[in-house]
């Protein structure tokens, strides 16, 4: 065999023993399970809780929750592209990069407009 085909094996094997290893972990060394009623129940600060813990939650709160992660994301690049942008900025000239670095802003604030007045960002409605 190869030297590539005894990583893809030691891969292989290494995929299927890790997760099994820590479910013979967890289970030895697992507190062991007793019929009481008390270890079964959900302890919240010493209080019982309020409602299920399935219950189901709104849409909105998904909708705030990957309209954050879109335009955190998007933050996050603008550092990185920026610091790569002033390398170019030499070669190309710093009115393109400027001008690319507007069309993304453009873009973005367009996006953040167009979700605003829609009402996605209205937590009430």
């Amino acid at each position: 065999m190869s030297d590539s085909a005894w990583g893809l094996l030691f891969l292989a094997v290494l995929a299927v023993a890790m997760p099994a290893g820590m479910i013979v972990v967890s289970w030895v060394a697992g507190r062991p399970r007793t019929g009481s009623l008390t270890d079964v129940t959900p302890y919240e600060c010493g209080k019982k809780p309020f409602t299920s813990a399935r219950r189901r939650y709104s849409v909105g709160f998904y909708l705030i929750a990957m309209l954050f992660i879109v335009f955190d994301i998007e933050a996050a690049f603008l550092y990185p592209w920026a610091l790569q942008l002033g390398d170019a900025a030499a070669e190309v000239g710093r009115g393109f990069v400027l001008a690319e670095m507007l069309v993304f802003l453009t873009i973005v604030i367009a996006g953040f407009v167009y979700v605003w007045a829609r009402g996605a960002l209205d937590w009430e409605s």
